[in-house]
């Protein structure tokens, strides 16, 4: 096992724990924790994080108004934050999730899902994936023929 926190763990510990040093506000800096858990939006625990080279990916997605994403599930941690638009993320199981600009998701991993565009213009969201080299970050569903 890794004992030796990651260069990504320290990454993602930096990210979601600068409120904490942040609340001087000294020049006009604020800080708002968007998401701070162990666990993802479906209540399921995050998994432990893999032995390998750390990578981290951080991809801007735009998914055109309704538009619904293939079937697909994600390998690695992985969080964002909608910026423009809204997005509706449903599990194999129907859980379902409803974002709106602004809102942040910590992603299912290891769970099919997809996401939908109901909306009348595009959303937009930035992921940032915590993953592992050569690892995929996202596989989609196998097609039935």
């Amino acid at each position: 096992m890794m004992k030796k926190i990651s260069y990504t763990i320290m990454l993602l510990v930096l990210a979601f724990t600068t409120a904490s040093w942040a609340h001087d506000s000294s020049g006009g800096v604020t800080v708002d924790v968007l998401a701070k858990t162990t666990t993802s939006w479906n209540g399921a625990a995050l998994p432990g994080y893999n032995p390998g080279t750390p990578e981290v990916t951080i991809l801007r997605i735009v998914i055109p108004a309704k538009t619904k994403l293939p079937l697909h599930q994600h390998l690695v941690i992985n969080a964002g934050v909608l910026i423009k638009g809204e997005l509706t993320v449903v599990t194999q199981d129907k859980k379902t999730l409803h974002l709106n600009a602004g809102d942040p998701i910590v992603e299912v991993v290891d769970t099919w899902h997809y996401g939908r565009n109901d909306g009348e213009g595009p959303a937009e969201i930035i992921v940032f994936y915590a993953g592992i080299k050569g690892v995929p970050i996202t596989v989609k569903a196998p097609v039935a023929k």
